[in-house]
């Protein structure tokens, strides 16, 4: 009977240093637990299922993503981002692909309030609820190819956004890529103004 007292104590001891192991593993192991923002969904698990089915079991490969014309001022429209945003956010509604691979790709164009232009080539996953930067534009009109980017989540904020804008109301509505290229391109369109106004 001592020896199983001494055993019972024993066990108790270690426990909580099990747990407070158990506790700092889950924290190192959940990196956007610790990052400013949120999963768009307030979640940090990738699981995503339709109808009960687990798409996470089944093998996914991108495909090599082909830059489009560098984007003109006259196909990019606005679309809301936030009240507090200061920054102003357009697509490109003339090259949005949706890709068989579930990837939408889109040219994005970020403008400040000193007016400098930030223009970049991306896709958005909406599987996965993840986003990428597959190039950016240079001054001259021309992209720059991103080197070592990777698929990183979309995420809500307070200000800019404009990724978990784009998520949810016109890429992937209810977590699901949209079917029709020309409902997406409309909805943009009748939301937002054209960043150069027809005379």
């Amino acid at each position: 009977m001592r020896a199983k007292r001494g055993f019972s104590v024993r066990v108790l001891a270690v426990v909580p240093g099990l747990l407070a192991v158990f506790v700092s593993f889950i924290l190192i192991a959940s990196p956007s637990l610790a990052e400013n923002g949120r999963d768009i969904w307030g979640l940090d698990s990738k699981t995503y299922t339709v109808d009960g089915e687990d798409y996470d079991a089944k093998p996914w490969e991108e495909k090599a993503a082909e830059l489009p014309p560098y984007p003109r001022d006259e196909d990019f429209y606005s679309f809301y981002v936030s009240a507090p945003a200061v920054n102003r956010f357009y697509v490109d509604t003339a090259n949005i692909s949706l890709g068989s691979d579930g990837v939408v790709r889109y040219a994005l164009l970020i403008i400040s309030p000193a007016g400098v232009r930030n223009v970049s080539y991306e896709g958005m996953r909406c599987q996965s609820r993840e986003r990428r930067t597959y190039a950016l534009g240079r001054p001259d009109n021309r992209w720059t190819v991103a080197r070592g980017s990777l698929w990183v989540p979309v995420r809500e904020a307070t200000t800019n956004r404009h990724h978990a804008a784009l998520f949810l109301d016109f890429f992937c509505p209810d977590g699901i890529m949209a079917t029709r290229l020309e409902d997406v391109a409309r909805a943009i369109r009748k939301q937002g103004e054209p960043l150069v106004k027809k005379r």
